[in-house]
């Protein structure tokens, strides 16, 4: 294989007075990108490594082109990359490109070509999404990995109480904020020795944890100053409302705000066939974890193992909401108070027309501080 800087070099003289569309299809390793001139034919197919010193070498030296890849693991810093050199660049739903997506012929030289056809003839035939911005990026990631932590706990909590009840005993009081080593003092020799470790690490979570609760409430005070503004409905904190803002990122892009709800999956589905228009269950696509936080804030709490874990800061933890959401989610009803809270939510875009009033009964039954 030829190296990238030959390559580069000779792309640079071919192309110069050329209207280029390049379709990219991204690896792990490496990927696939290819070349069609403005009659639709294949100038160049060529590997290359995903990295930023791949990148800039290989599409730094082209002109202007518009280039199509897929949302996958690097689709956000290289659409970032690639739109810095200066082109335009379409980032494809992987999910709604069928002729990618449900191809016979899986190949990533193959795949590269499609998309550089299809965003020939059209663009709105990839179903083009937007990234968030770096930052935003960066904020979302300290959210998404206190969320880790607070799944690895919750399940380290399961195994303690599974262990200590198959061998006859229980673990009073399972509320993650004091559980550590001084509960297996309870417990006979033998489940201590075993559950002390276990306990010991499941304290330790608790503190990190309690360490990014403390940095995220740090980065919506010093950036995000509408979150406050956000929590005026009831049953939001800091953490739903650092998350909404961060994933909708900009909100006016979105036309009206119930267009938010369908955005995070929280509208019902439609199938409008003849005389028949059932009513479908909504979509769940979208974010799923700030669904996940919506649902869970217009939730009732009251009597479950989670209402021990609420915090005056951030509202309840996200452990234990996957379950929740089905059955939560399943009726009419709470589709509505569901996606009540997210139109509620991007009214902030308006004015604050909405979340500047107490939100109506319908979600008014929430264990969120």
């Amino acid at each position: 294989m030829k190296k990238i800087s030959t390559v580069a070099a000779r792309q640079s003289k071919n192309f110069r007075e050329q209207k280029l569309t390049i379709g990219l299809d991204l690896g792990d390793r490496s990927s696939w990108y290819c070349v069609l001139d403005e009659a639709g034919g294949v100038v160049l197919e060529q590997k290359l490594g995903t990295t930023p010193k791949a990148m800039k070498e290989v599409f730094g030296k082209m002109p202007r082109s518009r280039i199509a890849l897929e949302t996958g693991m690097h689709s956000p810093w290289v659409s970032r990359a690639l739109s810095e050199l200066g082109h335009e660049v379409i980032v494809a739903h992987a999910r709604n490109v069928r002729l990618i997506g449900e191809s016979r012929r899986k190949d990533d030289r193959f795949d590269a070509r499609t998309l550089a056809r299809l965003a020939r003839i059209d663009p709105q035939l990839l179903a083009p999404v937007k990234h968030r911005s770096a930052q935003a990026q960066s904020h979302l990631m300290v959210i998404r990995a206190r969320a880790g932590l607070v799944r690895a706990r919750t399940s380290l909590i399961n195994t303690a109480r599974g262990l200590t009840k198959s061998y006859g005993e229980r673990l009073r009081g399972c509320s993650p904020r004091n559980m550590n080593a001084e509960k297996a003092r309870q417990l006979s020799p033998e489940l201590r020795a075993a559950l002390e470790p276990l306990l010991g690490a499941i304290a330790s979570l608790s503190e990190r944890i309690y360490e990014y609760n403390q940095q995220i409430e740090k980065i919506a005070t010093n950036s995000y100053p509408r979150v406050t503004r956000l929590k005026q409905v009831k049953g939001v904190g800091t953490l739903i409302a650092l998350t909404y803002m961060l994933t909708l990122e900009d909100a006016q892009r979105f036309r009206k705000s119930r267009d938010v709800g369908c955005y995070v999956g929280l509208q019902p589905g439609r199938r409008n066939s003849g005389q028949s228009e059932p009513q479908l269950h909504i979509s769940k696509e979208g974010d799923r974890y700030l669904r996940t936080l919506l649902v869970q804030g217009c939730a009732p709490h009251s009597g479950t193992v989670w209402s021990g874990q609420r915090s005056a800061a951030l509202g309840s933890e996200a452990g234990g909401a996957w379950r929740k959401e089905w059955k939560e989610t399943s009726g009419d009803r709470d589709r509505t108070k569901a996606g009540r809270v997210a139109a509620s939510l991007v009214g902030e875009r308006r004015g604050l027309r909405t979340t500047a009033q107490p939100p109506s009964d319908a979600i008014a039954g929430s264990g969120i501080v």
